[in-house]
């Protein structure tokens, strides 16, 4: 267990990392202390490691104890840390959400990205489809049908159907019998939650994207790749004319 910070004499070797005083016109100066040490742990730190003593936190940033205290509680819920005995901060083993979540919010504040995921989609999702077609069971169209039954009613109740609307987008990546792909699009439809959250509560989204749906599981029950691939590709179309003005 190493020691980081000149607290200690045996600290392992390692180049400081470039932390920022913070401007006391922060209203959430916390936040931003916290910021800067997550960052600190995923790219130079390892599990083990303690962090500086609260006093010397205090010293690297300028901020108050009380800053200092809220920021490791932070990093304490996200699972970056956790308390030891004789008041030390050790550092734990990352979780998947501490290392997606600053990309998650950064990506999310970006228009131009959100427009590149989006863009991804229609890469991904019309030969997705095209695949589906050829290799889609009995079942599973009837269990898709069953999916946009429950979208039709949420829509005619002015529900938000999102569930719905990504376990359909899911069901053809199965039908297209891909274990990679449908990976792939879990992490993009993860990455794109918050923005179609907002966006199914645009008036006529929903409708629009029911009816696309519907376009779709029509070519797919006909087993015709190329009008499933088109419709698909005319749903992403529609869909992203109504995400991206929004932003």
């Amino acid at each position: 267990m190493s020691v980081i910070g000149p607290v200690a004499s045996n600290a392992r070797s390692a180049a400081p990392f470039p932390f920022e005083v913070i401007r006391r016109d922060r209203t959430k100066v916390f936040e931003a202390v916290a910021d800067q040490i997550q960052q600190w742990i995923l790219e130079d730190l390892k599990p083990g490691d303690v962090l500086p003593a609260e006093r010397e936190l205090v010293r690297m940033f300028g901020v108050s104890r009380s800053s200092v205290r809220d920021a490791i509680r932070k990093l304490e819920l996200l699972g970056l840390v956790e308390p030891r005995q004789g008041s030390r901060t050790v550092v734990c083993e990352p979780s998947a959400e501490a290392i997606s979540a600053p990309l998650t919010n950064v990506l999310l504040r970006k228009r131009k990205v959100i427009a590149e995921l989006l863009d991804f989609r229609k890469m991904l999702e019309p030969p997705l489809a095209r695949r589906a077609a050829q290799h889609v069971s009995p079942k599973q169209i009837g269990h898709m049908e069953e999916i946009l039954d429950r979208q039709e009613s949420k829509v005619d109740s002015a529900t938000i159907s999102i569930a719905e609307d990504s376990e359909f987008h899911y069901c053809i990546a199965r039908a297209a019998e891909n274990s990679i792909v449908l990976k792939v699009l879990d992490v993009l439809m993860d990455l794109l939650r918050k923005t179609r959250e907002r966006s199914l509560q645009t008036e006529g989204r929903q409708q629009k994207s029911l009816a696309g749906h519907r376009r779709i599981l029509a070519a797919l029950k006909q087993g015709d790749a190329k009008a499933a691939e088109a419709a698909m590709r005319q749903h992403l179309s529609e869909i992203e004319k109504l995400v991206l003005p929004k932003l």
